[in-house]
C-alpha cells in the first residue's frame, strides 16, 4: 500500500482543513487507517485511527471532539476533518497504515506511510 497524504495548508486559529490521505491498491478488510504528526523539535505523535472494514475509530485526547476521521473505501481515502484549529496543532501530518486493530496508537506499529503534509494554524 502507498500512501499520499494532501490538504495541508496554513490556517488562522479557529478555523479548519480537511486533510486526505490516498492509498494506491486497496487495504485490506484487516487494515487500520492513522493519523501522526510531528511538531518541530517534538516526536512523532499519534492523532486518529479508524478501521479500513468496519470504520471504528480512535483519537488523542487532544484533539477528541475537534477532529473527525473517516474513510471512503470507493475512492480508497481516509480523510481528517480538523475543527477550531489551536496554533498547538502545528505540526507536519502523516497518514499511515497497517494490519490489525484501531488500538494501535503507536508510530512503530505501523508499516506504510505517505510523505507529510504541513498545517500551520496562526494565532
Amino acid at each position: 500500500v502507498q500512501l499520499q497524504a494532501s490538504g495541508g495548508g496554513l490556517v488562522q486559529a479557529g478555523g479548519s482543513l480537511r486533510l486526505s490521505c490516498a492509498a494506491s491498491g486497496r487495504p485490506g478488510r484487516d487494515y487500520t487507517m492513522g493519523w501522526f504528526r510531528q511538531a518541530p523539535g517534538k516526536e512523532r505523535e499519534f492523532v486518529a485511527v479508524i478501521g479500513w472494514y468496519g470504520g471504528a475509530s480512535n483519537y488523542a485526547d487532544s484533539v477528541k471532539g475537534r477532529f473527525t476521521i473517516s474513510r471512503d473505501t470507493a475512492k480508497n481515502t481516509v480523510n481528517l476533518q480538523m475543527n477550531s484549529l489551536k496554533p498547538e496543532d502545528t505540526a507536519v501530518y502523516f497518514c499511515a497504515a497497517r494490519r490489525g486493530g484501531t488500538a494501535a496508537i503507536y508510530g512503530n506499529q505501523y508499516d506504510f506511510w505517505g510523505q507529510g503534509t504541513q498545517v500551520t494554524v496562526s494565532s
